[in-house]
């Protein structure tokens, strides 16, 4: 199945909360202690179309949008920061998010970022793996200061642009 990329705002605002709810649906804590965040972010998004559209894109399949990436690019040309990066859960395990991270990558570069920087938890193995795949470095561990009884330790990675 080939997947496309998408303006964010092709589709209906709710959808990026709506993906969010779903790909931490496992942990229900998440919901409960980000939902409103989700809300901000989505609402500063969809009102703000122009940085939507060059700071991150719908990940879709058969027009039905399954993930979406952002990021920050502020910093940029020394770095951009990876903000959410979701893919729901029943199209996990396809390599979807896998190539959703490789065609974020490959737009901040085109935007002149030195440095790619994200950050996961610890619970989020998936994640973990998608970035390790897609060329990012583990730079350090640390305490999570926001949910640490269920998220675990904060990850922190990086990609050096040559």
């Amino acid at each position: 199945m080939n997947i496309e990329f998408r303006k964010i705002t092709d589709f209906p605002r709710g959808t990026l909360c709506a993906l969010l709810k779903e790909g931490y649906s496992f942990e229900p804590r998440f919901e409960r202690d980000c939902f409103n965040q989700w809300q901000d972010f989505e609402n500063f998004f969809y009102d703000n179309p122009h940085i939507a559209e060059s700071s991150g894109f719908m990940t879709v399949l058969y027009n039905i949008p399954i993930g979406f990436v952002t990021w920050n690019p502020t910093n940029i040309p020394e770095s951009a920061e990876i903000g959410h990066n979701c893919i729901a859960a029943k199209y996990k395990g396809n390599g979807y998010g896998r190539q959703q991270m490789q065609e974020a990558v490959k737009r901040i570069i085109a935007q002149g970022a030195k440095k790619i920087i994200v950050t996961t938890n610890e619970i989020l193995v998936p994640a973990q793996h998608t970035y390790e795949s897609t060329g990012f470095k583990l730079i350090s561990k640390c305490e999570e200061p926001y949910n640490a009884e269920y998220a675990g330790m904060r990850i922190n990675y990086e990609i050096i642009v040559k």
